[in-house]
């Protein structure tokens, strides 16, 4: 395969160059000029630099770690180990800070001639950035950890200006749900780090683990870290020692980590640990099943306020950040409604409904933060739950609209919606898909890439943009657990494998400029991006092949021309409707098959690593009235006496409001008949609507409504209805959902 695939580097190249819209000789160049996120400014010249085991590092004194960051990544691969020059005017690759030459902060101008390299930087950022572009001009073995043989150590003459269009190009990774070691956490950094993403979100707190030691409260680590039995046990937490040496790894990465302490809901892991935290002081257990509790921190006791400030403070003098994250969203307000002690806060401060406290608390933090130095960040509900005096950063994750509101109220706001920046959300319907969040739709990579954002200037109110991985899909069931005695790390694949390609689009949205983004130059720089992260040791979701053209032809069939999404990859495919395998027949010219149903091709990395096949969904759009599909019956699923159907609408019930649910008739010779219908949230039933109709072919339609009012994000949801054929099975129908009020 290996042999084949080189002889048909060149047929690929071309292709590539003619969806690109670039001449083909420049896309054989083998020193392609393909960054992510793309410069403000590059300009090719003529010839090569070369490195060489006498090349030498030069750098300014303050830039010692950035230099020897440097000199690691090249050691590694070459197995060189470079020379560095402290305070060198004259070096083979020099690094020095200049604020007269780059005029904006983390921005940078990287000089790369035939003789050597200069680098250039406003800030310690800047200079790291522009190593960053570097190494994507250093052909891809670069990243690898181990040293590569027979590789030429090119890069192409460059002159390159670059510096971010925002500050804030941030990234959530939740480690409560799923608690991934200091190792992952570091690597995690790294691949942040090298597409010039500067701000971790560590959201380290909520109902299901307790993540952060804190000194004056040990239970919360030797209870609220933990759950399941002994023999099954999940959980760990990070030391402060631990959190320390993460600081200083993110630091030469110009990674801002920030830490996200949880409340008033998702804090649980604490109230297990401490259940005089909570509103009623019940015992509870850490949960090993998602769900949000609805015990929140008790806004009335003055010994869980004063547990608040004990954390916050140890928090602050262990995380450096400017920034302190609170969290706050999600809060059901039942707790405080029934609580005698938080009545009395409401009534004293004249308040008129609960969630009014949180904005009350909020406050409180917020100020307690600003004496620190530091400013509160949070979900939105931070700035729209009561009025929130001292300014805030809150994260829109949930309406974009709100920005405005941050506006009106003094605060501001990074964009993180959960329509285009939320990872666990797989990027498409097609069967075969893993396992991912499913209460909004997919988020392809295009769609990521397509979010709308303002140019930055010191005045706006968004600050930026951020993605999210959250990670509890690893509580909604034993499918992703690995089993320790065999040192798994599917749980790691997992997570990188829906980050990736996708924190590429992400990079790009938060670095540049909006006029400057075109997802079509994207995604043929892309290409070339999946081997640097195959050296990286970066797993991702492998793109299906592209369809550069889907033409009929004269006799009615249709003719399939494909691309590759990734650069020197195979693709395979078959025209029988079947999946393709590594073994199927291997694409070269295009393909002609009656029907586009027939066709099917995936992208092969390698015999281990390739994609899910090119899809196509069937056709409702003639049941667009009724709403979203949502399930099917056929004549084996149809029972002959009334029997609970359930499957599963997760996605289709995306909050509160009221509902439509209709089944559809569509052929068959039995009439289908249904009786009461139910709608569970996991195991909570939340509507019943007893009804009994028949419908055939000649009264196709049965309409079930009802209402949801206490909805909730990741959580599964599920439709029960009796259902049966009428003297026999030979009946098929579809399902509809449609979310007709808020």
């Amino acid at each position: 395969m290996k042999s084949y695939r080189t002889m048909c580097k060149k047929t690929w190249a071309v292709i590539l160059a003619i969806a690109c819209h670039l001449p083909a000789t420049w896309a054989t160049n083998a020193n392609e000029i393909e960054i992510i996120p793309k410069p403000v400014h590059v300009e090719q010249t003529s010839g090569n630099f070369r490195l060489s085991p006498k090349s030498t590092i030069g750098y300014d004194a303050a830039l010692q770690g950035q230099a020897e960051y440097l000199q690691q990544v090249l050691g590694q691969s070459t197995g060189w180990d470079l020379k560095l020059k402290k305070d060198a005017r004259k070096a083979t690759i020099l690094l020095t800070l200049n604020p007269e030459k780059v005029d904006k902060p983390e921005g940078y101008r990287l000089d790369v001639t035939p003789k050597g390299i200069s680098l250039t930087g406003r800030d310690a950022g800047g200079i790291f950035y522009g190593i960053q572009t570097l190494l994507q001009l250093f052909p891809p073995q670069v990243y690898s950890d181990k040293r590569q043989h027979g590789v030429e150590w090119i890069a192409p003459a460059v002159t390159i200006y670059d510096a971010p269009n925002r500050p804030w190009r941030g990234m959530m990774l939740d480690v409560a749900r799923y608690f991934y070691d200091k190792e992952f956490v570091k690597k995690y950094i790294d691949m942040m780090a090298m597409y010039k993403l500067n701000k971790l979100q560590f959201h380290l707190i909520d109902d299901s683990g307790w993540r952060l030691e804190i000194k004056k409260y040990p239970r919360l680590t030797e209870v609220g870290a933990w759950a399941g039995p002994d023999h099954n046990r999940l959980g760990g937490f990070y030391t402060q020692e631990d959190i320390k040496e993460l600081i200083a790894y993110g630091q030469v990465r110009n990674v801002e980590i920030i830490p996200e302490i949880e409340f008033p809901a998702h804090i649980l892991s604490a109230v297990v640990a401490y259940p005089w935290l909570s509103c009623t002081g019940l015992q509870h257990e850490v949960p090993t099943q998602h769900f949000i509790s609805r015990d929140l921190l008790c806004v009335g006791k003055e010994s869980s306020l004063q547990f608040l400030r004990d954390v916050l403070d140890e928090t602050v003098r262990l995380f450096p950040s400017s920034y302190i994250n609170i969290g706050g969203d999600e809060a059901v307000y039942t707790r405080w409604e029934e609580c005698p002690d938080c009545q009395k806060v409401m009534k004293r401060e004249g308040l008129k409904k609960a969630s009014e406290l949180q904005g009350y608390l909020t406050n409180v933090v917020a100020e307690m933060m600003k004496e620190k130095n530091r400013t509160v960040v949070g979900w939105e509900e931070i700035f729209l739950r009561g009025d929130v005096k001292t300014p805030v950063v809150g994260l829109i994750w949930h309406n974009v609209r709100d920005t405005l509101l941050a506006t009106q109220r003094g605060h501001k706001a990074i964009l993180t919606p959960a329509t285009h920046m939320y990872f666990d959300f797989p990027e498409s319907r097609t069967p075969g898909e893993v396992k991912a969040a499913t209460w909004m739709p997919p988020i392809s990579l295009e769609k990521c890439y397509s979010m709308e954002i303002n140019d930055y200037s010191p005045e706006s109110t968004v600050l930026g943009v951020q993605g999210c991985f959250w990670s509890d899909q690893f509580i909604h069931g034993t499918v992703l657990q690995e089993i320790d005695y065999l040192n798994e790390n599917r749980s790691e694949n997992y997570a990188e494998y829906f980050t990736f390609p996708r924190l590429l689009a992400l990079s790009e949205v938060a670095w540049c400029r909006q006029s400057d983004r075109n997802y079509s130059d994207f995604r043929c720089r892309l290409s070339h991006h999946f081997n640097r992260l195959d050296f990286k040791n970066c797993h991702y979701r492998v793109p299906e092949p592209i369809i550069e053209q889907m033409n009929p032809t004269a006799t009615g069939a249709i003719e399939f021309t494909l691309s590759p999404a990734v650069a020197d990859a195979d693709i395979r495919y078959t025209t029988d409707g079947s999946y393709p395998t590594v073994h199927s027949p291997l694409y070269t010219t295009p393909v002609t098959v009656n029907d586009k149903s027939d066709f099917r091709a995936i992208t092969v990395v390698n015999p281990r690593h390739y994609s899910l096949p090119i899809y196509f969904a069937p056709d409702y759009s003639g049941y667009k009235q009724y709403g979203e599909y949502t399930a099917e019956w056929k004549p084996l699923n149809v029972q002959p006496y009334l029997t609970p159907w359930r499957f599963e609408c997760t996605g289709k019930i995306s909050g509160n409001g009221t509902y439509t649910v209709s089944f559809i008739y569509t052929k068959g010779e039995t009439p289908f008949r249904l009786g009461t219908l139910k709608l569970y949230k996991r195991d909570e039933l939340l509507a019943e609507v007893p009804q009994s109709v028949l419908i055939n072919a000649n009264s196709p339609i049965a309409t079930y409504r009802f209402t949801v009012d206490s909805f909730e994000a990741g959580t599964p949801f599920f439709i029960e209805v009796e259902a049966c054929g009428e003297k026999g099975n030979d009946t098929s129908g579809l399902v509809f959902i449609n979310k007709v009020t808020q």
